[in-house]
């Protein structure tokens, strides 16, 4: 039998992802200021990083809204979604510790990717 998921721990997971998604959003934007600058890594390298910095926030907001808005739910389908989030994460977080003025949001894409994988934990 599927073991059910607390209120806390569904809250601590949503803070969680609220929290990457804010902190991907921030890096995002302050990339795309960036991309006009002449930078070592060349706009092309600025530019990935904001795209992927903004697909991160996107799958961070998709998967509260999931999460939030529906009361009965498919387990797999959750995880598929949950498990997304998690990569997507250590994908941004990648990218981002090797970009200047993006480590904060590197951190909080493993934080984010860490707590996928505790919420994940608490699905099986």
């Amino acid at each position: 039998m599927t073991q059910q998921v607390s209120p806390q721990q569904l809250y601590r997971f949503l803070e969680d992802r609220f929290s990457c998604a804010q902190a991907c959003t921030e890096c995002a934007r302050a990339c795309s200021v960036r991309v006009s600058l002449v930078d070592p890594g060349g706009p092309d390298c600025q530019e990935r990083v904001r795209r992927l910095g903004i697909m991160c926030a996107e799958v961070c907001d998709a998967t509260c809204r999931l999460l939030c808005e529906e009361s009965r739910q498919d387990e797999e389908g959750l995880r598929g979604r949950v498990d997304w989030c998690r990569r997507t994460c250590l994908e941004c977080a990648r990218a981002f510790e090797g970009y200047p003025g993006a480590e904060s949001a590197a951190t909080a894409c493993r934080a984010c990717a860490d707590a996928c994988v505790d919420f994940l934990e608490t699905l099986a």
